[in-house]
């Protein structure tokens, strides 16, 4: 049985950890409007107070954090004890950006919010390639009898350059690359797919296609949402699971390889980090904590970590 280790309770649905050298986790608190750096010992602080919806963030190549703000796509819901991200509410939407946040000041400046004369919808996740670029997703808004079709995108951290690379997308969430850094995994939320591409160029992959099988490395049964993922240091893909709430380990060959139970049917992200990398940090969104537990392997080292 998995032994989980509490580090911080009473958080507003967090999302988007970063295990940093000093042993701290930052993460976004989507509901709570700003970004939390988690110490050692459990204590608070605030980075930063971000309008909108604060999702996905990573370290960039210049130390500061580049954040996915999904512009408040989602009301909050508590229900039964567990918080959930409920219906768009258009009253309160302030449109997709993505955005950096200075670690030191808190200052946050917008980077993009469109794409080709498109308006980002809900940037959700991302992750920085090596030459300190990033790819992120746009999950898109569902609203009564409407849903978008989104993509996943390519950009550069000082505005000048976006790319939309794959579309259509049905609400991809979770990205993440693999350790070599040829192939891109993104989870899509209501299918349950975790689909895959090889990079054969900065901001450009092989052909995506939904006739395609090789496309989707892997799909789960029943009734199962996918959220964040990370890659771990031998390349299994780590999502995490909503509904059947927990973190599902994939092989690069799309082999289901365990599901690690946690309790929260809000299970949403998973970050790696410890002096060794062999240390999960799991957001339990729903109950509103951030958990870690022991990794069986070596998990993997993100760029600009």
């Amino acid at each position: 049985m998995v032994e989980f280790v509490e580090i911080a309770n009473g958080l507003r649905f967090p999302e988007g950890p970063i295990a940093m050298p000093d042993g701290s986790v930052v993460l976004v608190e989507m509901f709570g409007k700003c970004i939390t750096r988690i110490m050692p010992d459990g204590t608070k602080q605030t980075i930063a107070h971000i309008d909108g919806g604060p999702n996905g963030i990573a370290l960039g190549p210049d130390g500061a954090l580049y954040l996915c703000n999904n512009g408040g796509s989602f009301t909050e819901v508590n229900y039964n004890g567990l918080t959930f991200p409920g219906p768009f509410d258009p009253s309160i939407y302030i449109g997709g950006s993505i955005q950096r946040v200075d670690l030191k000041t808190g200052a946050v400046t917008n980077l993009y919010t469109q794409c080709d004369g498109h308006p980002l919808r809900g940037p959700n996740d991302i992750v920085f390639d090596r030459d300190g670029a990033m790819w992120f997703t746009d999950h898109g808004i569902r609203h009564e009898r409407t849903a978008d079709r989104t993509g996943i995108y390519y950009a550069k951290t000082d505005g000048s350059m976006i790319r939309e690379v794959i579309f259509p997308c049905d609400a991809p969430n979770g990205i993440g690359l693999s350790p070599d850094g040829k192939t891109l995994y993104w989870a899509e939320t209501f299918t349950g797919r975790v689909f895959q591409a090889t990079i054969t160029g900065a901001g450009k992959t092989s052909p995506v296609s939904a006739a395609d099988p090789s496309s989707c490395l892997c799909g789960l049964p029943g009734l199962q949402y996918l959220d964040s993922l990370a890659v771990d240091g031998v390349g299994n893909i780590c999502v995490a699971t909503l509904l059947n709430g927990g973190i599902t380990v994939i092989s690069p060959s799309g082999e289901i390889l365990e599901h690690i139970a946690t309790g929260d049917p809000l299970t949403t992200n998973i970050c790696f980090g410890g002096p060794d990398y062999r240390t999960a940090y799991i957001t339990l969104s729903g109950t509103g904590r951030l958990v870690s537990m022991k990794w069986p392997d070596k998990g993997l080292r993100l760029n600009y970590l």
